[in-house]
């Protein structure tokens, strides 16, 4: 996370994340769509919840409907969300000119409320989910969530939420299981071993953590430190068959057919039980 508030992000930051220009950024600042914080020297602060909405908003925009229509949706929704729908779940998008809000009971219109005919209208990559201001702020679990269904829609905005899930719970194991193999997928090796040290230097047992970063360390380069991380999985738990696996795989291109013959054999005892 970026700036002395935890949970909040630069225009900087915003613009990396998203993709998106200051013009374009400030633009729909200027429009009403998000209503920032300010920090110590006047500069702009956004919330999670601020990059959602910016995002939606501009793939709206990229649609043509009209920023006014898009503005009035979000505060009758903002509005409506505490007693008459539910505080997940809900997904913006686009339909023909006017927006809609997709929530269990199907597709409304954002503005009027009224349930709409759906006719299999595919998601969007803006689509986003609203979350109760508190939940959104104190919930690791309920960001957690969100961070998963970001994956295949935002890979960034996956990133700033697993990031915001370990200020929450710095020892998820699954948050950090997560961010580590985004980053790895990015080319960003180097960046998820150290994200796994530091899990491992607060205290955070666990062999599937020692597991991903012995892959990181693969993805660097450095086999001899792998093989240590994939040994060290297995003092924690002696099934963790993958591990094996990649362990004979690396024993054998290091030369070490004993050592390569011995864990491919486990790996496939495991593979049998």
């Amino acid at each position: 996370m970026t700036g002395p508030g935890a949970g909040l992000y630069t225009l900087r930051r915003v613009e990396e994340l998203l993709g998106l220009s200051r013009r374009v950024v400030a633009g729909l600042v200027d429009e009403g769509f998000v209503a920032p914080t300010r920090g110590p020297r006047n500069e702009l602060r956004f919330s999670f919840q601020d990059l959602l909405v910016l995002r939606t908003a501009h793939e709206l925009r990229a649609k043509e409907i009209p920023p006014r229509k898009i503005v009035r949706a979000l505060k009758q929704l903002r509005a409506k969300l505490p007693s008459e729908m539910p505080l997940t779940g809900l997904r913006l998008t686009a339909v023909g000119t006017d927006v809609a809000v997709r929530d269990r009971d199907g597709l409304r219109g954002a503005e009027t409320g009224q349930l709409l005919f759906d006719f299999e209208i595919a998601p969007e990559r803006g689509e986003v989910r609203f979350l109760d201001g508190a939940a959104a702020a104190d919930d690791s679990e309920e960001v957690y969530a969100q961070a998963e269904s970001l994956e295949p829609i935002d890979a960034s905005l996956a990133e700033a939420a697993y990031r915001r899930v370990l200020e929450l719970d710095p020892l998820h194991v699954h948050a950090t299981i997560n961010l580590g193999a985004l980053l790895c997928e990015a080319g960003r090796a180097a960046e998820a071993v150290s994200l796994f040290d530091t899990a491992i230097a607060r205290g955070l047992r666990d062999p599937l953590i020692h597991y991903n970063r012995a892959i990181a360390l693969e993805d660097r380069g450095d086999a001899r430190a792998a093989i240590a991380s994939y040994l060290r999985a297995l003092e924690l738990d002696t099934g963790l068959a993958d591990a094996h696996f990649n362990l004979a795989r690396l024993y054998e291109e290091a030369g070490d057919a004993h050592r390569a013959v011995r864990h491919l054999a486990s790996y496939r005892r495991l593979q049998r039980d």
